[in-house]
């Protein structure tokens, strides 16, 4: 009879707790996926009701004024060319070579991989410093070289054990070694072996490489000029109130003596903005996101 209420009250006092994570993960939910929604809802809403608080749950006063405005801006579209043009060399660039760099360390065989694998993670915790960087780079010509630009950040420490940790799950040696016996090269193996195997490996390189250029835009600050800059940097600009009526020509549309209109007319292109800027980016997700996790969880503890 006492070993039944103590059941019950097990029982209880789990259904409490399984009601108290639920409620956590609730609130943990929402407080991560309403930013994201209301910065959708407040690029088609009118900037006046969204400066007085009134766009809370659905768009109130449908426009696409702010869109308008951010699209009509002609360095947008030189902005997302350059971007377009970083992302996917620094992605396809980065990728490769940290495939090759996971798959050598990977082998049992390549001599001093422990001390190779120890520099490596050296540098994650300590670099030379942003001043000392530039100062180098600007006396080797470097600054305002957009092929620069791209493979600053090519190699991932991260990145590069995660690749290694996946090579030695998924590509033993014995494998090697057949391939060795029927006369296959290390080349060879490496590109109608390996990479056929490896395609959830590949996808999460791409998209984390693919995202940390997108989003990329401290490092276009320092060495790239003008003409170069990716979208992140122009789109900041934007952003920037006291440039936007010079940069676009406003002052006469909206009035320069008129701070309320200028007010709501940097509110209506700064959602907009975010939306632009993030768009590709969540278009390319869904095409990846069935290797994200198999990706992400290698080297995991199963139990």
């Amino acid at each position: 009879m006492m070993s039944g209420k103590n059941q019950m009250r097990q029982l209880r006092s789990d259904r409490v707790l399984d009601g108290v994570i639920l409620a956590i993960m609730i609130l943990l939910l929402l407080a991560a996926v309403y930013p994201l929604y209301f910065v959708v809802i407040a690029s088609f809403s009118d900037p006046s009701r969204v400066v007085a608080g009134k766009v809370v749950l659905w768009p109130s006063g449908f426009t696409l004024a702010g869109y308008r405005r951010v699209l009509e801006y002609e360095k947008i579209w030189m902005g997302y060319r350059n971007t377009l043009l970083y992302t996917v060399s620094h992605t396809v660039i980065a990728t490769f070579v940290t495939l090759l760099t996971g798959f050598a360390l990977s082998r049992k065989s390549l001599p001093g991989r422990r001390g190779i694998m120890l520099f490596m993670a050296f540098t994650m915790y300590f670099s030379g410093g942003m001043i000392p960087s530039y100062l180098l780079l600007k006396q080797l010509g470097f600054v305002g070289n957009p092929y620069l630009y791209v493979l600053i950040g090519s190699v991932s420490v991260y990145n590069v054990i995660i690749t290694r940790t996946f090579m030695e799950s998924n590509i033993p040696d014995t494998l090697m070694e057949a391939a060795q016996i029927d006369g296959c090269s290390m080349r060879r193996f490496f590109i109608s072996i390996v990479l056929p195997l490896s395609p959830a490996i590949i996808a999460i390189l791409a998209l984390f490489y693919a995202v940390g250029q997108w989003n990329s835009w401290f490092n276009a600050m320092l060495y790239l000029r003008d003409n170069q800059m990716p979208l992140q940097n122009i789109l900041r600009n934007i952003l920037k109130t006291s440039s936007l009526t010079s940069e676009m020509g406003m002052e006469s549309a909206i009035g320069s003596s008129d701070a309320d209109a200028q007010t709501l007319a940097v509110e209506s292109m700064r959602y907009a903005v975010i939306i632009v800027s993030s768009l590709p980016v969540m278009c390319l997700y869904p095409f990846v996101q069935k290797y994200f996790i198999k990706g992400i969880m290698v080297g995991a503890i199963k139990g």
